[in-house]
């Protein structure tokens, strides 16, 4: 009974179940180019910057939130540098608080030219995909290729070379724009569309949570649990650290960030808890506010 009177009490207060949200809480996008393999085509290229200009458009085009590279990391990271591994990329990514990166799209991109005498024959492919910044977790990927070879003047020159590279690899570059768009945006939208509904702080992208609840007893988070397992978004949760006083938990949802540190907060006014709460990354810290003499109050209906 005390729990389905908690419940009922906790979906009234922040109406979690019947309620849809529109504060939005749109994926923010960073779109980076990975060219550590000597045969992709390098990030100091024309034809790289065009391949980039492309699929930020594509995703602008959706409505998502997309920053330039150069612009969020020109304070605190090396401009200019080329042939960069995964974990450069990621590291850059993850390291960027303003804004926090939700998405990275990440494309390589590889192109040949054969000379012959009648003509030069132009061939390229672009690989993309997608992953969750805040988790590192695949989120889709999608190729697209040339087909057949281009053709281009059979004395074509470097020059020559990189504009007919780059005028198809825009063509390409748009074509992986959309596909790697669409597929994002069924993740965050869902069903939400035919509905008539916009992006909501609630979307089908699961990401990872860290849940830290440091200072809480055993008995602080098994009531806590009960919160947690009805916030809107929720998929699953496992402890992954637990000790006498703290408890570390992978909190998997597909809530927002702005949602769920507004939901925590609450919760503790609801169980009459004081704490502290952080958040960096996909990572929330709960330290617990004890005042000296305070007790824990014995539940009325002795917790069942």
């Amino acid at each position: 009974m005390r729990y389905l009177l908690k419940n009922l009490a906790f979906v009234l207060t922040f109406g979690l179940l019947s309620v849809p949200v529109y504060a939005a809480d749109n994926p923010n996008l960073l779109v980076m180019g990975e060219d550590a393999d000597e045969d992709s085509v390098p990030r100091n290229s024309r034809v790289f910057k065009r391949v980039v200009y492309a699929l930020q458009g594509q995703m602008n085009y959706y409505s998502f939130d997309v920053y330039d590279e150069t612009y969020v990391t020109m304070d605190n990271f090396t401009q200019g540098r080329v042939r960069r591994s995964d974990a450069e990329l990621f590291d850059i990514a993850r390291s960027v608080k303003r804004p926090p990166i939700d998405v990275v799209v990440v494309f390589t991109m590889y192109a040949s030219a054969q000379q012959k005498d009648h003509t030069t024959k132009i061939k390229a492919r672009i690989t993309g995909r997608m992953i969750n910044a805040k988790s590192g977790k695949f989120i889709d990927t999608f190729e697209v290729d040339s087909g057949q070879f281009w053709n281009a003047p059979n004395e074509c020159s470097r020059e020559c070379i990189l504009e007919v590279v780059g005028d198809k690899a825009k063509i390409l570059a748009e074509e992986l724009g959309a596909v790697l768009a669409e597929k994002l945006d069924w993740l965050v939208e869902g069903q939400m569309a035919e509905n008539g509904q916009d992006r909501s702080a609630t979307n089908d992208m699961i990401t990872d949570y860290y849940l830290i609840f440091d200072g809480f007893s055993a008995e602080d988070f098994m009531d806590i649990e009960e919160y947690l397992v009805i916030f809107s978004g929720y998929k699953s949760h496992r402890p992954t650290e637990q000790r006498h006083t703290r408890s570390e938990v992978l909190y998997r949802s597909s809530i927002g960030t702005a949602k769920l540190s507004r939901n925590l907060k609450k919760m503790l006014g609801e169980l009459d808890m004081r704490a502290t709460v952080t958040f960096e990354g996909n990572t929330f810290t709960l330290k617990r506010i004890t005042r000296r003499g305070e007790k824990r109050k014995p539940s009325v209906d002795g917790g069942w």
